[in-house]
């Protein structure tokens, strides 16, 4: 096989080497950090944070005690810091004041509280997807430019050296002019069957859980983890794994988004929604079928949480189909270059992946610290993750309206479809207030 080396320019191994740091006259500045969502995953991106030796942690928040309590326990004995706990961001914001907030809440709190953080002047790192509506990730972006700071989206897969490999090869012209891209994901599943409510854990504020979203009973299978498949609080699959590979495509086109979406799917083999005060089940599709149309090209999103395609070589990731071969862009499998010429030999590069979770959240810290103190635009920055973020929320939108959409990528606005502009935003629970774009 051809070797990945020739592929990864010198200018691209910049990006996600900073080996310039310490040539910034401020290798000692340690930023004040706060953590707002001090779960599994919150504690992974702190981790990398403390690990970098340019935060001093000041602060926790997390509506359950337990959750905060075990999150102060582990930094004090891993960085020796001792951060204060809060239940509530707002609290944290005025009394720690941070200059860097790590937001790793579920997505029906990432715009609130990210735009929080920019009216007190602090950067920002918030997980995936932007929002969990369209406008309220264009308040974010309003909030970041009015503000000044710096917002850093968590899709680490724009840094990580595999796909930048992948993405120079694909911008080379080696895989010829692009008529089509598929993006897919596909897991083990079955027949869902409701799961008891139950009394809320000692010590959690459930109400400031939910917060601006509606309020559901309390229910394991929604906390801890569960709550990306409820649409009160996130987008299902498209929303938290199809985020990553759609953003690939704006990546690589540098389109502001499609001119027309459609999107497809149900719930035939997780059975219908339950919800009442006795148990409740998850209510996003168990397959989706989402297309983009583009100017110049068709991207297709789909997934299935049921009957893996075993015979497929690739199970997750981007096709790339070109005039000259297809190119596979995937996770643990590295990237993959199949010519039209059987003749010639597949390009293929490894993965390059932080272990165990297989991410790269170290680089993408390191590339929001080198924006904070250069000036540097992120790589994945609040503008680019925003309109990435829309697409798999207009999937959405498209999917409850039951009917395709035409969208203005440059005004940001549904064409023709006063209901379905309408979806663009949600109401917010009393006393919470929806974000002004």
């Amino acid at each position: 096989m051809t070797s990945r080396r020739s592929f990864l320019t010198s200018a691209t191994a910049a990006s996600f080497s900073l080996s310039a740091l310490p040539l910034l006259g401020q290798d000692s500045k340690k930023y004040r950090t706060a953590l707002i969502g001090s779960g599994w995953w919150g504690m992974n991106i702190l981790r990398e944070a403390m690990a970098s030796g340019k935060t001093k942690v000041v602060a926790l928040c997390d509506v359950d005690e337990n959750v905060l309590s075990n999150g102060i326990e582990d930094v004090k004995s891993e960085s020796g810091d001792e951060p204060k706990g809060f239940k509530d961001y707002r609290e944290l914001l005025a009394d720690a004041k941070p200059e860097i907030v790590i937001v790793a809440t579920p997505d029906h709190w990432h715009a609130l509280q990210t735009i929080a953080c920019c009216k007190a002047g602090a950067h920002v790192l918030v997980e995936k997807p932007t929002g969990h509506t369209v406008n309220e990730s264009r308040a974010m972006v309003k909030a970041a430019k009015d503000s000044g700071v710096v917002v850093q989206v968590g899709l680490h897969r724009r840094i990580g050296p595999h796909h930048v490999e992948a993405m120079n090869f694909l911008k080379s012209g080696k895989v010829g002019k692009v008529g089509m891209v598929r993006l897919f994901a596909d897991s083990k599943g079955g027949p869902e069957s409701p799961k008891p409510n139950s009394k809320v854990p000692e010590g959690m504020d459930w109400e400031m859980w939910c917060g601006p979203a509606p309020m559901r009973p309390f229910n394991t299978k929604l906390h801890p983890g569960g709550w990306r498949s409820f649409l009160d609080y996130a987008n299902g699959t498209m929303g938290d794994w199809g985020v990553h590979w759609l953003d690939q495509v704006l990546w690589w086109s540098g389109e502001k988004g499609p001119k027309k979406v459609f999107c497809t799917g149900g719930r035939p083999i997780f059975g219908k929604a339950i919800l009442n005060d006795q148990e409740q089940t998850t209510d996003a599709p168990d397959h989706q079928v989402a297309t983009f149309e583009f100017e110049q090209f068709t991207a297709v999103w789909e997934h299935r949480k049921f009957a893996e395609n075993n015979n497929e070589k690739h199970k997750i990731g981007a096709y790339f189909y070109g005039e000259k071969g297809v190119l596979h862009i995937g996770w643990r499998d590295g990237w993959t270059f199949y010519p039209v010429n059987a003749k010639e030999a597949p390009t293929h590069g490894d993965h390059q992946l932080q272990e165990p979770d297989g991410h790269n959240i170290s680089l993408l810290w390191e590339d929001f610290i080198k924006a904070i103190e250069t000036g540097s635009t992120p790589v994945a920055d609040i503008e680019s993750a925003h309109r990435s973020s829309c697409l798999p929320m207009l999937g959405m939108l498209s999917w409850k309206a039951g009917r395709s959409i035409q969208w203005d990528a440059d005004k940001e606005k549904i064409i023709g479809d006063p209901e379905a502009s309408k979806l663009l935003s949600r109401p917010y629970r009393t006393p919470w207030e929806y974000p002004v774009v």
